[in-house]
């Protein structure tokens, strides 16, 4: 006869487990909210939010855009197989736009330059007007007495001074990339053969929908298609790099999980030789789902690495029914309730313990271990809940049937301890040999914080942006400078004198060119300041004296002088009207909190050593490097780290205190102690660094220590049936994460790997823990 307890608690896990279901089931009402945005995972910037707009524009062409370059066979035209791909993409119905022809309107774009001459002329050109105007003018007769040289959108008649033409060269995208007249298109020059630029923007950010695999699909096609005719493709682009990561994550969380699960079945029935231990994967199957909705509850969604450590969680999730199961080794009298009663103490403390662990992981800034710590926090109370609640019911009148030749080889291992234990001198001299080993893997160990360990780009997509990089000539960086001023005035003056400083690192070598809204545009003030000199120049016929002397009637050249006056002057949002200034568009982030703000962004920036200096010496202006922001907070993270991993041992320590009392704190925390020192020796010669993620790891290991601990001093059912229940938990959690270490992403191998070893590490100690003895107590492999 059942008591009220045994008959309600599964009831009441019914009716939790279908909340759960149906929170899933409306979570899934317009598809399964999965991410594989690498920017979800990294901290934001805080509260400024002209900076994070500014990050923003810099980040929405890693998630929106992809740029082909497309050349035809030596000696043939490149455009034709460009219009091919352009009419593929538009076709497809993957991208909201395709762009490969520039579709110039060239009366407006000579209005604009006209009416823009002297607020679009260079800065250059614009300091000899005004302090050696004679030089100027030598320079333009120069130029139209050849008239290669002179010719332009605006005719000489109508441009005498060539500020038109000045201000058109201006808008020439830079770099190796030249705009073509005959086809409208934008093509570079490389090695004798010619790129033609095709552009294209996707419907949704790519990151967070299902277009990554259909447009990689498409582009696979494409280039069987143009290579069949002799072309070639190059493309590069942040939807390429989402469908690679989806791609990975989903096939390394299937593998790691299939894995998991067909060698914890293995286990399980040669363990407990019963069809219906299977029903251990029940509280796994819990744990995973709980996990999954409680990320989706409280984010919004769930990232695909995330998904993937998940996958690993079944190793953990698993131990609650092992421990359980395990003590049929020492009971004979295994019955599923009175078993559970006993060993429920072992696995509430053990659950605490593990929490404790994961619970860290959300003290971090990292939204990617936050997310972690949350599916796995959830998913752990979702298979205690299962474990306790339901697992008896189902195997009331179930016996496990335990495999003989593990019990004797627990025992075996607990006498070999045991004699051991006895001899005192060897069991000193072991340990300080230990000792000696584990101190000499420490100091070998190196400590690497770098924003490359989240990454596992494939090799190809990095060769082809490379190949687009040195063909284009633009290379982006992740750095760039955000200019605030009072008003947009000041905005361009402080942009400018950043310029200055720039165009000095393209002299050294260590920039190949930059962007900046002072290149597009100068300052209201300074527009009309110029205007007035140039109209007062009109009275000095001396000065353009070369122009004249080419048969130009200085009445003419007065009157464009004089015109200059009144011309109006250019905002930067007129400047930034049509398709020829796209380049520059971004960079205009507008006006906040009383501030103008814009940015400069640089390409093929290959010494940073300067930026600070530069960010330093102007006022209003801030350097954000992203990815050096991120390196260093991973290092200051690493010693938060190792805070929370004392702090758990506290937590622990008071856990243990207030429940088993002192004589067990400190045997117990021996344990995981002793197992985080090898580990990081292990490391040590392993040759793989200490980072971020493996100090995490070695977080997760203090309370699985603490955990195989527990069942090793209480000893319910005997030490060798708590052996067991610890071999049998080991294998299923090295499963999981010894798989992780697989993982070809670096954060995710390096976390696997600290925890396998941990793992392992806390099973060859975790034997030594004894409850103290009393008087007249002798020893033996059952105490």
């Amino acid at each position: 006869m059942r008591s009220p307890i045994e008959r309600w608690l599964p009831r009441l896990f019914k009716l939790g487990f279908l909340l759960i279901l149906c929170i899933g089931a409306w979570q899934c009402r317009n598809g399964w909210p999965v991410s594989a945005n690498l920017m979800d995972l990294v901290p934001h910037a805080g509260n400024d939010a002209t900076r994070q707009l500014a990050e923003a524009r810099i980040q929405e062409p890693l998630s929106r855009q992809i740029i082909a370059l497309v050349a035809g066979r030596s000696g043939t035209d490149s455009t034709a197989p460009a219009r091919q791909l352009a009419r593929r993409w538009t076709d497809s119905g993957l991208f909201s736009s395709v762009q490969m022809e520039l579709e110039v309107d060239l009366a407006a774009l000579r209005t604009r330059l006209s009416a823009g001459r002297l607020a679009m002329l260079p800065a250059a050109d614009r300091r000899q007007l005004e302090t050696d105007p004679a030089s100027y003018a030598r320079r333009r007769a120069r130029e139209l007495s050849d008239p290669f040289s002179s010719s332009g959108l605006v005719p000489a008649d109508q441009d005498w001074l060539g500020l038109t033409r000045r201000a058109e060269q201006a808008l020439h995208p830079g770099g190796a990339v030249q705009y073509d007249i005959r086809t409208g298109t934008l093509q570079a020059e490389q090695a004798g053969r010619r790129w033609v630029l095709v552009r294209a923007e996707t419907r949704d950010n790519a990151f967070d929908s299902g277009t990554p695999q259909r447009i990689a699909a498409q582009l696979e096609q494409d280039r069987r298609i143009l290579g069949a005719e002799g072309a070639e493709l190059l493309v590069a682009g942040g939807p390429l790099y989402a469908a690679a990561g989806r791609t990975q994550a989903m096939a390394e969380s299937g593998w790691i999980g299939a894995g998991a699960t067909i060698g914890i079945v293995l286990v399980l029935l040669l363990a407990l030789r019963r069809a219906r231990a299977l029903l251990a994967f029940v509280p796994v199957a819990v744990g995973l789902l709980t996990g999954a909705v409680a990320c989706v509850a409280v984010f919004g969604s769930i990232h695909l690495l995330t998904l993937v450590i998940g996958a690993s969680l079944i190793g953990v999730a698993v131990d609650f029914p092992l421990h359980w199961l395990g003590k049929r080794y020492g009971m004979e009298d295994w019955r599923a309730w009175p078993a559970l009663r006993r060993v429920l103490p072992g696995l509430t403390i053990s659950l605490a313990a593990s929490l404790v662990g994961y619970i860290a992981l959300a003290f971090t800034p990292f939204p990617a271990l936050t997310q972690t710590a949350v599916f796995s926090a959830a998913g752990l109370l979702g298979a205690y809940a299962c474990t306790v609640c339901q697992l008896p019911a189902w195997m009331a009148d179930w016996r496990p049937r335990p495999w003989q030749p593990l019990l004797r080889f627990a025992q075996a291992a607990l006498r070999a301890r045991g004699q051991l234990a006895g001899n005192r001198k060897a069991l000193w001299l072991g340990a300080l040999a230990l000792a000696a080993v584990t101190a000499g893997g420490i100091s070998r160990l190196g400590i690497q914080d770098d924003l490359r360990q989240w990454l596992s780009l494939p090799a190809p997509l990095v060769q082809q942006a490379r190949q687009i990089g040195e063909i284009t000539g633009f290379v982006p960086t992740s750095q760039f400078f955000l200019v605030r001023a009072p008003d947009t005035d000041e905005l361009l003056r402080r942009q400018a004198r950043v310029s200055l400083a720039l165009d000095a690192l393209i002299e050294r070598g260590d920039l190949a060119a930059y962007s900046s809204l002072s290149q597009l545009v100068s300052p209201m003030a300074d527009q009309r300041a110029l205007g007035r000199s140039l109209a007062a120049r009109a009275a000095q016929p001396e000065v353009w004296e070369p122009i004249t002397g080419l048969g130009i009637p200085y009445e003419a050249l007065q009157r464009e002088l004089r015109s200059m006056a009144t011309l109006p002057a250019v905002t930067i949002d007129q400047a930034l009207q049509g398709q020829q200034v796209e380049r520059w568009r971004s960079l205009w982030l507008g006006v906040h909190d009383g501030q103008a703000a814009g940015m400069v962004t640089l390409l093929g920036l290959r010494s940073a050593s300067a930026l600070d200096a530069i960010a330093r010496s102007v006022p209003g202006v801030t350097l954000v490097d992203r990815s050096g922001e991120l390196n260093r907070m991973f290092a200051a993270t690493r010693i938060e780290a190792a805070e929370l991993k004392l702090l758990s041992y506290a937590v622990a320590a008071a856990l243990l205190l207030a429940t088993l009392g002192r004589a067990a704190a400190w045997r117990i925390l021996a344990v995981p102690v002793a197992a985080t020192a090898c580990s990081l020796a292990a490391l040590g010669y392993l040759g793989q660094p200490l980072t971020l993620f493996s100090l995490f790891g070695l977080l997760l290991v203090s309370a699985i220590g603490v955990d195989y601990a527990i069942f090793m001093y209480e000893r319910v059912a005997g030490a060798s049936a708590s052996l067991v229940g610890i071999l049998l938990s080991s294998a299923t959690t090295l499963l999981s994460f010894g798989l992780l270490a697989l993982s070809r992403t670096p954060a995710l191998a390096n976390f696997g790997l600290a925890v396998a070893l941990g793992v392992a590490f806390s099973l060859l100690w975790a034997p030594w823990i004894r409850r103290p003895r009393k008087a007249g107590q002798h020893s033996s492999v059952n105490h």
